[in-house]
């Protein structure tokens, strides 16, 4: 579960839990209305502020997308997102980066920590 040094309280684990194996990429409404039926009381400040905790801590990753609500994945790997113009939907797409960037970044003395990359258009379901 979260390993890192975070204090676990009931709504950071509800909302970790959550996010746990689901690969749609949901928002922080999204997230907050299925915390709310285990934690009634919950509001969606609370939600916004333990996500931001849980992505600075590396333990979920935040996905800013252009015209509309952050996306959150529990997925934290080199990974990137194909965010759908028309229905919004963010997608895992698998693929290494290319050495030829990797060493362009190398020499021009910058050390990547991490990556994130979008692409933006229509998904196979929108396209049709």
């Amino acid at each position: 579960m979260m390993t890192r040094a975070t204090r676990t309280t009931e709504q950071r684990r509800a909302i970790f839990t959550a996010l746990q194996g689901d690969r749609s990429h949901p928002t922080a409404e999204a997230i907050y209305l299925r915390v709310k039926n285990q934690i009634p009381h919950i509001s969606l400040g609370t939600i916004y502020r333990n996500l931001k905790v849980l992505a600075e801590q590396g333990l979920i990753l935040e996905i800013p997308v252009a015209d509309g609500p952050a996306r959150y994945d529990f997925r934290t790997d080199n990974h990137y997102h194909f965010i759908c113009d028309k229905c919004g939907h963010a997608h895992d797409i698998e693929m290494p980066l290319p050495t030829s960037l990797t060493q362009s970044l190398q020499r021009s003395g910058y050390a990547v920590r991490t990556q994130q990359i979008l692409f933006y258009g229509l998904c196979p379901n929108c396209k049709s």
